[in-house]
């Protein structure tokens, strides 16, 4: 199958959509905006087309009135009905800062239109096929996030991590579910999480998970880089607090920091280490982070034996949650993102096996490994490149992987994934 692209629409594009309407109207899904409604749309407001070999495949077409904006019309060509989710993504950032609240639809009883918006988010209600759905940022926001180095994340975030069945599960239990649902946690007690810590061995993923727990929830994702904040004219602590202060005007946000120790490590010494005053600052922030509803900190850290204790004591950190290396149906998961079409009869289960104890990140340069080895063997041969031997070559082989595999050093050794077991034991807080 050839290459969906998306883009703007173009005045050229008139034919395609035209085409589309008429496919929906004689598919009995009758459109509930007329064509000539449609078409000015496409002029004058917002609308977004899906390509494939030089022909249009999808569309919609959506228009704002003053806070709420409308979709006006949404069609794919048969086969590509997979496209709509995509189409209605691409149509969100299109609208994105136009001053909307809402982005609403009215639609006939078209089954595959339906399904696209409840799987972008939309919510029907009533007895009526009325879709609409709150986006995630509002016009105020939207500068305030590209200075802020953040961003939206897409929703499958979550649903792409394979395996890793007891930590999704961990954190949808504690995390996601009173933030999603805090009418819910109220009526069970249950007050919504404002700050975790994750920890693992390094390159388990915690930042995976940070930013699909913010595509869960549908909150902008921002992270603090305090590398980056140290050349501020104000002191690393001064940057922190006024980073701090701006993310306090956005309604919703999960604010990450990574490799946390290096500004909240154990206090003490003569002299007093010199990012002391870091971690008296941090210390201080965390609190009034925590009063304001809608928002999560998570802080990740490889070596969490490190963090001084005052940072992690109840009352700043509602958990401390491990995340461990993958197991066998996350580790296939990730093999079968790096597999490229070439790659056919490979045996998976006997990759998935010998590269028990791999990270992610391993797993990521085995594969890697493998390809380059395969394309450098295939390139090898008396036909070359010129001859062809790129083009109709197979890919990467069952043998290519299981060597990448044992030529590659597992980041986490037996003696660290020792100690991250000791650590769950002692500092885990679920």
């Amino acid at each position: 199958m050839s290459r969906v692209t998306m883009r703007p629409f173009h005045a050229d594009d008139v034919e395609g959509v035209l085409a589309l309407w008429e496919a929906a109207r004689r598919a009995g899904g009758e459109p509930v905006y007329g064509l000539a409604e449609v078409l000015a749309s496409c002029e004058k407001d917002h609308a977004v087309v899906a390509h494939e070999a030089g022909r249009v495949v999808g569309a919609v077409v959506g228009r704002a009135a003053h806070a709420q904006g409308w979709v006006v019309f949404l069609g794919t060509a048969p086969g590509h009905e997979a496209l709509g989710p995509r189409l209605l993504a691409a149509l969100e950032r299109e609208m994105t800062g136009t001053g909307l609240t809402k982005l609403s639809a009215l639609l006939s009883d078209d089954a595959a239109a339906l399904g696209a918006f409840h799987r972008q988010g939309f919510r029907a209600l009533k007895d009526l096929h009325y879709l609409e759905r709150d986006l995630p940022l509002q016009r105020a926001e939207v500068a305030l996030l590209a200075e802020l180095g953040g961003r939206v994340l897409p929703r499958d975030r979550w649903d792409a991590i394979g395996g890793m069945t007891e930590e999704k599960g961990l954190l949808e239990r504690r995390l996601v579910v009173p933030l999603a649902h805090p009418d819910v946690a109220d009526r069970f007690g249950v007050a919504p999480p404002r700050a975790v810590v994750l920890f693992g061995p390094p390159g388990t993923g915690k930042t995976t998970f940070a930013k699909a727990i913010a595509s869960r929830l549908e909150w902008p994702f921002v992270e603090v880089f305090p590398s980056r904040l140290a050349a501020d004219p104000a002191g690393l602590a001064g940057a922190l607090r006024e980073t701090f202060a701006r993310i306090a005007a956005l309604e919703h946000v999960v604010v990450f920091i990574d490799e946390v120790e290096e500004i909240a490590g154990r206090r003490g010494g003569e002299p007093p280490s010199p990012l002391q005053g870091v971690t008296n600052e941090l210390l201080k922030l965390i609190p009034a982070f925590r009063e304001q509803p809608g928002r999560l900190l998570v802080c990740a850290t490889n070596f969490i034996r490190a963090i001084d204790g005052a940072f992690l004591r109840h009352g700043r950190f509602d958990y401390v949650l491990p995340i461990g290396l993958p197991d066998a149906a996350a580790r296939r998961a990730i093999w079968e993102a790096y597999l490229p079409a070439g790659a056919v009869d490979v045996d998976l289960a006997r990759v998935v096996e010998h590269s028990e104890g791999f990270s992610p990140a391993d797993i990521e340069f085995a594969a890697r490994r493998a390809s380059q080895a395969a394309m450098e063997h295939a390139l090898s041969q008396p036909e070359g490149l010129e001859g062809g031997a790129g083009e109709g070559a197979r890919g990467p082989t069952t043998r290519d992987y299981l060597e990448a595999v044992a030529s590659t050093r597992a980041t986490v050794s037996d003696e660290a994934a020792a100690e991250f077991a000791e650590d769950i034991t002692t500092l885990a807080r679920l």
